[in-house]
């Protein structure tokens, strides 16, 4: 750069001023672009949060085939919006880091300039260092010109003080702006993650759509007729369950697990609702065989994104649906942590993960659905004392007896809101 030959500052500024000028008329096209996704994404979030407000005014209904393919058909559209709503915030972070990768150009260029010319100052200071007195005196055509020379020596001496502070500040900014560009970049990877599990969550519910309606070939009759079966089929299977678990002998030990505490477990679900308490409630006597729930049901629509709740082991997946008439835990993921805890992530459409992985908090494991016994699609999730759950066929013989699923003694199940 030519600026750089100057020998004083003020006049290196000015000739390199003119890729800074570009550099601020390209910044605000970038902010330009960042406004409008901003405003798209906060109109995708208003209509992503009007269709769940729909899904629970549909979910509230008696269930018909009706209802039940209106729920798919909102659930469809919304993810189609969170799908368009991540794009979108994507397109922000591409942009912020463009933004920012241009303040770090225009740093840069600012540094080298002030380098420069504060290198070209020190230079003549020396020379001047050098010259006697004699020899200044006999250079200048007066004494009042060599004063002249000492006093500007001093100002740029003064200048170049101001110079160096600026330059210090400037790299700490650069500092900073390299630190922000590092972790939008790591929001980039987790976005475009979640973006990958929004698709996914999109076809799973488009391929339940059609499975459902292939299923009932679109008959109401058919549909309640399903229904009623897998009320019936649940029945069984819990009685027979019930009767295995009472077999298994476990006593708990405290010292094996965490203390009940908030935070020790993540919510496997991005949005909460509780549809069932664990244990003993108001509505387990009439629900379950047993009398009591041994998990916590939360409500999901169908391809729902489910997260597991620690980082650990995958102890075994299946799905009970493949037994004709064995409505259970339909398909299902059992994660062993490393604290003591096991969880078990039930009724899902679809299984992420496979025996033996090893899985990360937050992960997404699958997701939701309506497999097994369910009569509306949402997540049963449940936490066990490590110690105490096996993964084994549930019985004897052929039929629901041949499933192969979690079980655990009674005194094995732990309330998972302890450690949500």
């Amino acid at each position: 750069m030519a600026c750089l030959k100057q020998s004083a500052l003020l006049v290196g500024a000015v000739v390199c001023a003119v890729p800074l000028v570009l550099l601020a008329q390209s910044a605000a096209d970038l902010q330009n672009q960042i406004n409008d996704h901003q405003a798209q994404l906060e109109a995708l979030n208003k209509e992503i949060a009007q269709y769940e407000k729909d899904l629970v005014e549909v979910g509230a209904k008696k269930q018909t085939l009706q209802t039940a393919v209106n729920a798919l058909d909102i659930s469809v559209k919304q993810t189609q919006a969170k799908v368009r709503a991540k794009q979108s915030q994507i397109a922000t972070t591409e942009l912020q880091i463009q933004q920012l990768g241009g303040d770090i150009a225009n740093k840069e260029l600012l540094i080298a300039v002030d380098s420069a010319a504060i290198g070209e100052t020190i230079r003549s200071l020396h020379e001047s260092d050098q010259a006697s007195l004699v020899e200044m005196l006999l250079s200048h055509p007066s004494i009042a010109d060599v004063w002249n020379d000492a006093e500007s020596i001093r100002v740029i001496q003064d200048s170049m003080h101001g110079h160096v502070e600026s330059l210090l500040i400037v790299k700490d900014q650069l500092t900073e702006d390299k630190e922000v560009t590092e972790k939008k970049r790591e929001e980039l990877v987790v976005q475009k993650t979640e973006l990958s599990a929004q698709e996914q969550s999109l076809a799973v519910q488009k391929k339940e759509q059609q499975s459902l309606l292939a299923q009932t070939k679109s008959q109401e009759s058919n549909y309640q007729k399903l229904l009623e079966e897998k009320k019936v089929a649940k029945t069984s299977f819990e009685a027979a369950l019930n009767e295995l678990e009472s077999k298994l002998q476990y006593t708990l030990d405290p010292s094996h697990i965490p203390p009940a505490g908030k935070g020790i477990l993540r919510w496997p679900l991005d949005s909460i609702t509780i549809t069932q308490q664990f244990g003993k409630t108001a509505d387990s006597g009439r629900l379950y065989a047993s009398g009591t729930h041994n998990g916590v049901d939360f409500r999901a629509s169908i391809g729902t994104p489910v997260k597991v709740s620690l980082s650990g082991t995958v102890q075994g997946t299946g799905n009970t649906d493949t037994i004709r008439g064995c409505y259970s835990y339909g398909k299902w993921v059992l994660v062993k942590h490393g604290n003591g805890l096991t969880t078990l992530y039930a009724h899902l459409s679809q299984i992420n993960v496979s025996e033996g992985q090893n899985v990360s908090t937050g992960q997404v494991i699958g997701f939701s659905g309506v497999t097994g016994y369910a009569t509306g699609p949402h997540l049963h999730f449940t936490v066990y004392a490590s110690d105490a759950v096996q993964v084994r066929q549930l019985g004897s013989g052929k039929g629901c007896n041949s499933a192969v699923i979690p079980v655990s003694a009674l005194s094995g199940y732990l309330n998972p809101l302890d450690y949500l």
